[in-house]
């Protein structure tokens, strides 16, 4: 069900007097002070959007300066990281901690308030945001986190009622919208009928290079329509400010919103009411200059021979105005919250573990051990796992970018995640199968949301080679540090036939450059196992790399594979006396085997080291990893059917790396691995080859 987007009239029941708009025209000044201070950054959003965010934080956000984790808050993502002024000075306002010092210290070395919103810096940011069109994706699967973390805890309470309800509210502007990924996760939110994201488009008409018409110039709003969306547009006042009654209609126009998430279009002049800089490209990323300064000021009523100057008397009154406001909400929230509890001990105990971050307990014993000797696939051993994990971990859900069966990442018997009067067979509000359609980008910016929400454990999954669609996520994720698993299918030119379209080549160092990201790549089923093991007693971000091929189940005892899996690196095979040392992860550790024992068996002892995770390897302790990789044994060679750039690191200056530095084709697997010398024959081969250059030196 749609309708037009209507134009808003004022409200009448807004709270609103002069403190407000006096509060204000301190913020947008400040706004202007902290980017002359720097020399840099970007003011002109942060001054017209400073009623917005006022309205916001001052008057609607269900929040807590003094519990800025409070599991009952709204959400609030500002998408365009860049007017990150915006968020600080509301900061600052509510008391979350923010003295007039840090604004004072804006984009200096480390402040906390950096030139971009960092998660996990500054206390009141929910999410990192910057890059254009993450923050409103986030948004996204943080609404979805909303409705799945209500479902664990409380499903049975009518709309509205229960303490786990909360809004997701995000401001947008043309950069956000302008990106991809924004498209895809806006499609995604309008099918998953997610009403408590309301999503502010800050409808400026101006970008870097000029208006926004050079590049955009259609109809967000009938966009909007189309996916799915209940839509408002908010015109500005004549003299350009933001019609602030008409904006408070709007948003209670998306409280009230049942079926449906809103986009609010709200046209504003950047850099109001600076009389120069006001509507103009340079106001967006550039200090507006000294003169310029005064002369706003002296229009917002201000001494223009003050800096950073806030009455304090305002101050007081606007946070103790605050402080009444939150301390109502939060009474209310509090009983119904106990009241909760009380009716529910199973449900809440859940929550306690779920806040403490504690695993279930019979989890250890749920990951299945594979018998040596069977073949079979790390992707299927994979799925396998995902259900024995979801069997004891409710908080653990998640899918694919329409690649499931590929991927394996379904959870068996359980329902899809779809809204209630969804027609397709299997769906639930509350289901743990997520669909994210062929949109990898807004899968890897949705699962970040999802973790952000702070509850459960999500993963999602694609082919290896399609992590490049959604790299700037993933890019966050590890900054972020955030708890997301991606299931990275397909691993190799071991896939086959598909062809090189398809075979990942580059993508494994690509993905490994990333500082924070830990990537897996089990040898067997028993590897995989133990990888979701260890991945899940991390709290931070993993990509799981699995095969499309069967591959034997080594012989390894379970213990030895759960300890050396968690430490990154183990051998599988040794000799009394290694002349060689064999690296090797995923399919080709098998090829390792093969190769040591060719080299036995012309008196050559090789030791065989597993090394599915070479970040977990290189974390570990100097003597362990000594232990490992003999420092005495400079014979060395890897093995990858990937790209051989980050080996060299491993292997030193007399060893050699057997990998694949060019694309693929399309074959039967065994064909492609024999045409590109990744066999049993060639490791013996560079094996000898690594012995005689360690002799010379």
């Amino acid at each position: 069900m749609t309708s037009q987007p209507q134009p808003v009239a004022g409200s009448e029941t807004l709270d609103w007097g002069v403190d407000d708009d006096r509060a204000i025209a301190y913020l947008r000044a400040l706004a202007a002070d902290s980017v002359q201070r720097v020399g840099n950054g970007h003011p002109g959003t942060a001054m017209s959007l400073a009623p917005v965010g006022y309205l916001l934080f001052q008057k609607l956000l269900r929040h807590d300066p003094r519990d800025p984790a409070w599991v009952g808050r709204d959400r609030f993502v500002l998408s365009g990281g860049h007017t990150s002024l915006t968020l600080y000075s509301q900061l600052f306002l509510s008391d979350y901690g923010l003295s007039m010092a840090d604004l004072e210290a804006f984009r200096t070395s480390g402040s906390r308030t950096p030139g971009h919103p960092e998660h996990g810096h500054t206390a009141g940011v929910e999410a990192t945001t910057g890059p254009l069109g993450q923050g409103l994706s986030m948004a996204v699967g943080m609404a979805m986190a909303a409705r799945y973390e209500r479902g664990l805890l409380d499903p049975d309470a009518a709309p509205g009622t229960s303490p786990f309800d909360h809004r997701v509210w995000a401001i947008a502007g043309d950069g956000d919208l302008e990106e991809g990924i924004t498209s895809e996760a806006s499609s995604l939110a309008g099918l998953q009928q997610l009403s408590s994201l309301c999503v502010i488009y800050d409808d400026n008409h101006i970008s870097i290079e000029g208006d926004t018409a050079l590049a955009f110039d259609e109809d967000v709003c009938m966009r909007y329509e189309a996916y799915g969306w209940a839509t408002h547009r908010v015109d500005q006042r004549p003299d350009g400010s933001v019609d602030v009654p008409a904006l408070h209609t709007a948003l209670m126009a998306a409280e009230a919103e049942n079926h449906r998430p809103t986009l609010i279009q709200l046209r504003t002049t950047i850099a109001w009411p600076a009389p120069k800089a006001r509507n103009t490209a340079k106001s967006h990323g550039s200090a507006l200059g000294e003169d310029e300064i005064r002369a706003t000021k002296e229009l917002l009523g201000l001494d223009p021979d003050e800096h950073f100057a806030f009455d304090p008397a305002l101050l007081g009154r606007v946070r103790e105005n605050l402080r009444h406001r939150v301390d109502a909400v939060r009474a209310d929230w509090d009983a119904s919250f106990a009241s909760w509890r009380a009716s529910r001990p199973e449900q809440a105990r859940l929550l306690d573990r779920l806040q403490s971050h504690e695993l279930p307990a019979g989890l250890d014993a749920a990951y299945p051990e594979f018998t040596p000797g069977q073949s079979i696939a790390t992707r299927k051993a994979s799925g396998e796992v995902i259900n024995a994990i979801a069997a004891v971990m409710p908080e653990f859900w998640g899918g694919s970018a329409d690649l499931a069966e590929s991927n394996n990442t379904t959870i068996e018997g359980a329902s899809s995640f779809l809204p209630s009067d969804s027609d397709v067979p299997g769906a639930s509000p509350y289901g743990r199968v997520l669909h994210f359609g062929i949109r990898e980008h807004a899968m890897g910016a949705i699962l970040n949301g999802i973790a952000l929400s702070g509850l459960t454990r999500p993963f999602g999954g694609t082919f290896l080679v399609f992590s490049d669609y959604m790299r700037g996520a993933v890019r966050l994720s590890a900054l972020m540090q955030t708890a997301v698993t991606y299931v990275w299918t397909h691993d190799s030119i071991g896939l086959g036939e598909d062809g090189p379209t398809h075979q990942p080549v580059e993508h494994l160092w690509a993905l490994r450059a990333i500082p924070g990201l830990a990537i897996v790549r089990p040898a067997d089923a028993n590897e995989t196992s133990a990888a979701w093991r260890q991945i899940l007693r991390h709290r931070t971000p993993a990509g799981i790399v699995l095969t499309r091929q069967n591959l034997p189940v080594m012989g390894t005892d379970t213990d030895i594979v759960r300890a050396g899996v968690a430490r990154g690196a183990y051998v599988v095979a040794d000799s009394d006396d290694p002349q060689v040392q064999l690296l090797a992860t995923g399919s080709e550790v098998q090829l390792a085997l093969d190769a040591a024992a060719a080299l036995e068996a012309q008196g050559i002892g090789a030791r065989v080291i597993s090394m599915p995770c070479l970040e977990w390897f290189d974390a570990q302790e100097p003597a362990y990893r000594d232990s490992v990789l003999l420092p005495s044994v400079r014979a060395r060679v890897a093995v990858e059917a990937g790209a051989t750039l980050g080996w060299w690191r491993y292997v030193g200056d007399a060893g050699r790396v057997i990998g694949l530095d060019h694309f693929g084709a399309s074959a039967d697997y065994q064909v492609l691995f024999h045409e590109f010398g990744i066999t049993t024959e060639n490791i013996v081969t560079a094996a000898r080859d690594s012995i005689a250059a360690a002799s010379r030196h």
